[in-house]
């Protein structure tokens, strides 16, 4: 009997991905057949963020698509938006199952009857129930692996839908984190980049409690030791939880790449102080500094939001001229949507749409502008390239160990390998062109 094929589709962050790579086997343990989520398929299953209102849209347009591919199809909707609204997503025309945070690492248990339904049958629990934690990581998806090291949130900013969507701050067990890291540098995969919700949290939970042994230093530390892993990057970390330690562990490690993302989301601190982030502004140009003195070459990304309820024009000026000063490489903006059940629904001085908009529309411009300026600071300089699989228009691309993005002309057999390089001059799209070094390390 043939098998029955299985697509995905992922909205949202690296911690997704993660997680619907992990559901992709569960599946192919199974029996099913995994496809690309254009193709025509028996299930689709579409992994949801709901971070933002622009992804809340997308997930219609994305069963639109699955509808065209295989109008008869079953339609199963998982993630952050399943768990914080099931009942919408449920009522979505052609969604025939909604799991949500504690269910979806369960999925194949709810695939016993796959006729479709008139409506969208849920599977919810409390969001106080995801107290356990379900380790995961991506393979096979991309050149570089996530891996998952930590769940959930118990920080309460105000903006913030996750912790009602994902739970309490929980984490992995060291020895877990480790045996997946071995089993991900076994597939030939030579970056392995850490997710979670708040890694920098790392070890509360567990063990399936407050109990706490290990720290993030810790993590990083064991994971420097893995034999076989040639890169590691760290994702997102909050700038409180960024520790000096850290830094100074990551400036002379063997795998660990100077790249750091860490949050701001405002260079005011009135504005900090109103979305209940843990830190003020001077920290963070402590961390920044921090990190320059260490790692010159060092790649620093910032998050930031726009139109925060109260941004006055002065506030935004203040973050604007605050990310203008500081020593940071590129920018992720947001701009500021409202999320039900959240504080900042309920305060006064929403800043117009309009505004948010334009506000976002000079950050981004910024942005480039950084980026720009930290890529002509590498020309010149050494490093290594890890080159990916997919080929744009004719060209190879990559990225250096500090994220430089490079670009050469299409060459199947540099496809996940690592290249000594120099870096020569910038191209007219904004990637860097390069010379390899003889004495490479192609691995």
């Amino acid at each position: 009997m043939e098998s029955k094929k299985v697509a995905f589709y992922t909205l949202g962050c690296k911690l997704n991905f993660s997680e619907t790579s992990t559901i992709a086997r569960s599946f192919e343990n199974e029996g099913f057949q995994r496809v690309e989520f254009s193709e025509k398929a028996d299930i689709y299953v579409i992994n949801t963020c709901s971070v933002t209102e622009n992804a809340d849209k997308r997930f219609k347009t994305i069963v639109k698509q699955a509808q065209k591919a295989n109008e008869n199809a079953f339609l199963i909707a998982v993630g952050c938006y399943a768990q914080l609204k099931p009942e919408e997503l449920a009522a979505v025309n052609g969604v025939d199952l909604v799991l949500g945070a504690t269910e979806k690492f369960k999925i194949t248990d709810y695939l016993n009857d796959l006729t479709k339904n008139d409506l969208g049958e849920v599977h919810s629990c409390e969001i106080n129930e995801a107290d356990f934690y379900v380790g995961s990581y991506s393979i096979g998806d991309r050149t570089r692996a996530f891996l998952k090291v930590q769940d959930g949130c118990d920080y309460k900013c105000t903006y913030c839908t996750i912790p009602l969507a994902r739970g309490i701050s929980r984490s992995d067990k060291l020895e877990n984190v480790l045996n997946n890291a071995s089993e991900i540098s076994n597939q030939g995969i030579k970056e392995i980049v850490l997710t979670g919700v708040n890694i920098g949290d790392y070890g509360k939970g567990e063990f399936g409690n407050k109990k706490h042994e290990h720290t993030f230093l810790d993590l990083v530390k064991a994971l420097d030791e893995v034999k076989g892993i040639e890169r590691l990057r760290i994702s997102s970390i909050e700038p409180n939880l960024l520790k000096n330690e850290t830094i100074d562990f990551v400036s002379k490690s063997r795998t660990f790449v100077p790249h750091f993302h860490i949050p701001l989301q405002s260079g005011s601190d009135e504005i900090l102080k109103l979305m209940r982030r843990r830190y003020l502004s001077d920290l963070y140009v402590d961390r920044v500094s921090r990190i320059r003195k260490v790692m010159p070459n060092a790649c620093i990304g910032v998050d930031v939001i726009v139109g925060f309820p109260g941004e006055t024009d002065e506030h935004f000026l203040e973050t604007y001229n605050f990310l203008n000063d500081l020593d940071i490489s590129y920018l992720h903006v947001f701009t500021y949507s409202e999320r039900d059940n959240t504080p900042a629904v309920n305060m006064e001085a929403v800043v117009p749409l309009k505004i948010r908009k334009k506000r976002s529309k000079m950050l981004r411009g910024l942005s480039a502008k950084k980026r720009r300026a930290f890529y002509e600071s590498q020309l010149g300089n050494t490093g290594t390239v890890l080159f990916e699989g997919e080929n744009k228009e004719g060209y190879i691309h990559g990225f250096t160990e500090n994220y430089v993005k490079v670009k050469a002309p299409w060459n199947p057999t540099k496809v996940n390998t690592l290249q000594k390089i120099r870096l020569t001059e910038i191209d007219g799209d904004g990637l860097v062109r390069f010379e390899e070094i003889p004495e490479a390390i192609a691995v």
